[in-house]
């Protein structure tokens, strides 16, 4: 693949000649984790057990590629976080979690131009629920935990589509977007950070890392570096 070319401070590209339009696209995806917000949610639920140091390396490993089975990776966090209590996750929401810089003007400017907006994360849905609210995003798929008397069981529940939304999980919900509006996934937009983001990359029209670890910045049309996620739009203009 050829190399990425700055063309601002913190923002490269490469195989694309900018500006693009964004009206040219239909849909965009986001990862969550570190893309859309600020943490990693099963980090900061696993500081309530004692245990973030542990589960933190696991989730680092994971998205820099270092271990092959995602869903394995997951299953060992989430059993980590047993007996964690549900309020734990709620405070997590209001006090640990933060939008990314220029994710809400992202996401309206998208909005404005026609775009449908896809959250698929190998996060939980207690946190993705909240977020398409928030935001009013279209579509969301993530991970369900398994919660008995007030606390985590250290499980996750099976949902009508599978197990455990990993990167195949991320690139089938993409297409099965792209194929619910009616658009062809050259029209996709895919933005996220980790190692499971790169197969929803893969297939979209248009793939961009941001502040993304090295094996995804390499696989990336646009890299984000420093600044904000709307930095999208000064290379895809509204």
């Amino acid at each position: 693949m050829t190399p990425l070319t700055d063309i601002a401070p913190g923002l490269a590209v490469r195989g694309i000649t900018p500006p693009l339009r964004l009206r040219d696209f239909r849909l965009i995806a986001f990862d969550m984790d570190s893309t859309l917000i600020n943490i990693e949610c099963v980090d900061e639920i696993a500081d309530a057990a004692g245990r973030k140091a542990e589960v933190a390396a696991i989730t680092e490993a994971a998205m820099r590629g270092e271990i092959a089975d995602y869903k394995e990776s997951l299953r060992r966090r989430v059993a980590l976080l047993a007996g964690v209590p549900v309020q734990h996750l709620e405070d997590v929401y209001r006090q640990r979690l933060k939008l990314n810089p220029g994710a809400a003007e992202l996401v309206l400017a998208c909005k404005a131009a026609g775009l449908k907006v896809l959250l698929v994360s190998g996060g939980f849905t207690f946190f993705t629920d909240r977020l398409r609210e928030r935001l009013a995003l279209d579509f969301a798929r993530s991970n369900k935990l398994e919660i008995a008397d007030g606390r985590l069981t250290g499980r996750l529940l099976d949902q009508s589509w599978g197990d455990i939304c990993d990167g195949a999980e991320k690139r089938r919900t993409l297409l099965q977007a792209c194929d619910l509006i009616g658009c062809a996934p050259e029209q996709a937009i895919a933005m996220g950070d980790g190692a499971n983001d790169l197969e929803m990359m893969a297939a979209a029209g248009l793939a961009v890392a941001y502040r993304a670890k090295p094996k995804v910045r390499e696989q990336a049309h646009i890299a984000i570096d420093s600044g904000g996620l709307d930095r999208l739009l000064e290379v895809v203009r509204p």
